[in-house]
């Protein structure tokens, strides 16, 4: 057994628990050494009980004197757990509550660690709920006391302390199994530690400066690593000749019609990136380019054009989008396009499906993975929200022919520095510009106590207008344990009896069969609903030209991308639109990263924005949309990342020198990066 043997391996608790670890992203044995404190609990300080004062966080040790059950009538504290233990300064109760179990392992007359806060009680010194642990003769130090604590991600049965003591003994184990990757020099010149003590020292450091130091290095090898396996793909990609090498130049005059057919004049980012697409198209090598601009910036319209451009050199063209709302709302906006030229394109859904047999343009969701559907001659892939897929479907896709041109696109808005890092193996081009005439949507950040007049101002605005708008919940249903987080469902029933009793609500949301979904958005659209009440299930592929208002609820739970991107649902007509955001949460209420919203209205600032205050793990809200689940680094270290690129940038020419390295980039497998 090694340390990538599976956990269920690991001996029978290991096995017994297996099941849970999982859900932590624990697979292996070497997975749990790489399941990283979040935070630690300063309990270094060990005092003695004559010494401790009230309100310090100390750690004290002595031998138990006394331990009892108190059993209580109350209906919320049932037992209360009392032992008290002594050593040649005085003595100190320690208080549990409802565990009556700790009593069984808490012997009078062992030796005890416990830490946790002294209590103000002036009756007698105690500490309430402290962290403990019983001494062994034979151990060298404690685990959970007396020194800096790590606290780990849980889960359901689960704790921090069972972690420890788990990651202990496999550190006893399997320390000399870490074995150093990284070239001798590279650690030298940055001083950093040896990859097995970085792996102890993180977890059991002996101060936080030896904590940040290993954090620090393993940080460093994660953007490393990425950056590697980034580079490493696209030489792989880069050397792959093909045949599909379209004849760009002989076709300008036709491009040229399409463009000045369009109702609209295209924006000088869109022309540049056409222009990029021109050229990728005209190579001998595949394009493997990321398409990034914000929601309404006219992704759209460039992917058309290198659709028309397939279609005129006799290849057919896929679309896949993550949702039948967005496929569809491709599908209108491309056929309108290009049928007048002679573009056959048909559209393939769970509840839609067009002509499949005979088409230049197929668009469609998940559907297209069907064996059932066949190319031809397929020579131009375009994958929307390309985060929202998988390596695997975004490999079938690519199985459908040979060396397909591939151009992915999103409207998340990613910091440069993040993207560049992401996405290293990709041509990157971005849209900066909107289109013209597009109405900046005025947003405000508004106080629980305006909320009322927030109501009779839509009210208003609707009956004067003829506006529409959306409210949108985090949640479908209340839960237990989030009861004063607004869901879409209590929330439609009560603005429906309550606020807006004389207009008409409709509501939409995730667990609604996609018949269900286009009617309701079909009703939406022809004005059949005054206001639609949603979860974020609008946050993308959904254009309704008369809504106006997006009102969001819980508004601390998105990331400011998501925001942006929600907002973006409204202003797509010419009348005048607002976002109200809403929190009833005190702190957020004056965050400068709400606050920013009022104020910025570019994604790619809103996401610099929200990196740097919130750091990568959250850029997103609550999930990370194909971010690589980094566990010690942060994107929004822009030093680190800089080191990393550079030092990546000169190991990559000598990298079969170094096998154990080339190994290690091996093993990793980055969603969000990889191009099959």
């Amino acid at each position: 057994m090694n340390l990538q043997s599976p956990i269920s391996a690991g001996g029978r608790i290991f096995k017994l628990y297996a099941g849970r670890l999982e859900k932590l992203g624990i697979f292996t044995l070497e997975d749990m050494l790489l399941h990283l404190p979040t935070r630690y609990e300063d309990y270094s300080v060990v005092s003695k009980i004559g010494e401790v004062q009230a309100g310090e966080t100390v750690t004290v040790q002595g031998k138990v004197i006394e331990a009892k059950n108190q059993y209580l009538r109350s209906a919320r504290i049932k037992t209360i757990q009392k032992v008290i233990i002594s050593d040649d300064t005085g003595n100190i109760e320690l208080i549990w509550f409802n565990q009556p179990f700790l009593i069984k392992s808490i012997l009078v007359g062992s030796v005890i660690s416990a830490s946790g806060r002294i209590d103000k009680s002036p009756r007698t010194k105690s500490i309430k709920a402290p962290a403990f642990e019983i001494l062994q003769q034979s151990q060298n130090q404690s685990i959970h006391t007396g020194r800096l604590i790590p606290v780990y991600p849980e889960t359901k049965g689960i704790t921090s302390k069972w972690l420890r003591r788990q990651i202990y003994n496999l550190l006893e184990q399997y320390l000399d199994e870490l074995v150093e990757y990284l070239p001798e020099e590279l650690i030298n010149e940055n001083d950093f530690m040896q990859y097995s003590r970085a792996i102890k020292e993180i977890h059991f450091p002996k101060d936080m400066d030896t904590a940040n130091r290993a954090k620090n290095r393993l940080a460093f090898d994660e953007l490393l690593l990425l950056q590697l396996a980034a580079n490493k793909r696209r030489t792989a990609w880069k050397s792959k000749k093909i045949t599909k090498s379209f004849k760009v130049q002989e076709n300008e005059e036709e491009i040229d019609k399409l463009i000045e057919s369009l109702p609209f004049r295209l924006t000088s980012s869109q022309l540049v990136a056409i222009t990029e697409l021109k050229n990728d198209l005209s190579s001998q090598t595949s394009m493997n380019r990321l398409l990034q601009g914000d929601v309404g910036s006219g992704k759209t319209i460039v992917a058309a054009v290198a659709m028309y451009i397939t279609f005129l050199n006799g290849y057919q063209s896929v679309l896949m989008a993550p949702t039948e709302i967005l496929a569809t709302q491709h599908f209108k906006t491309i056929s309108s396009f290009l049928s007048k030229f002679g573009v056959k394109t048909s559209l393939i859904t769970r509840s839609n499906k067009l002509e499949t047999e005979n088409f230049d343009i197929l668009i469609g969701t998940h559907a297209v993975l069907s064996e059932k559907i066949n190319f031809s001659n397929l020579g131009f892939i375009a994958i929307d929200e390309q985060q929202r897929f998988g390596v695997a479907q975004r490999g079938t896709i690519r199985q459908k022919s040979e060396n397909a041109h591939l151009l992915t696109m999103t409207a998340t808005p990613i910091p440069r520095t993040v993207a560049l890092t992401m996405y290293g193996d990709l041509d990157l081009s971005y849209l900066k510009e909107m289109p013209k005439g597009r109405i900046r949507i005025k947003t405000w950040l508004v106080p629980p106590e305006k909320r009322n007049a927030a109501y009779e101002w839509i009210r208003k605005k609707i009956i004067d207008t003829d506006s529409q708008v959306f409210i949108v919940c985090p949640f479908i249903e209340e839960s237990e344990s989030l009861q004063t987080i607004k869901a879409a469902k209590n929330e439609y029933e009560r603005l429906t009896r309550d606020i807006f009793p004389d207009l008409k609500i409709g509501l939409l949301h995730g667990k609604l069969k996609a018949a269900e979904k286009n009617k309701v958005l079909n009703q939406f659209r022809k004005g059949e609903f005054d206001i639609l009440v949603a979860t974020p299930v609008v946050e993308v592929g959904i254009d309704i030209p008369n809504a106006t208002i997006m009102m969001i609820e819980a508004s601390e739970r998105f990331g400011l991308s998501q925001l942006h991107q929600m907002r973006g649902r409204v202003g797509r007509g010419e009348k005048e639109s607002y976002c109200l955001l809403f929190t009833d949460n005190d702190y957020a209420q004056n965050s400068r990263r709400l606050k920013g919203m009022e104020t910025l209205y570019s994604g790619a600032e809103l996401a610099e924005l929200d990196l740097k205050l919130r750091g990568s793990g959250n850029m997103y809200g609550t999930s990370q949309h194909g971010l690589p689940n980094l566990k010690a680094a942060n994107f929004s270290d822009t030093q680190l990342l800089q080191k990393a690129k550079k030092e990546a940038e000169k190991l990559f020419p000598e990298l079969n020198n170094y096998p154990k390295l080339l190994e290690k980039i091996n093993e990793i497998t980055i969603e969000a990066v990889s191009p099959d």
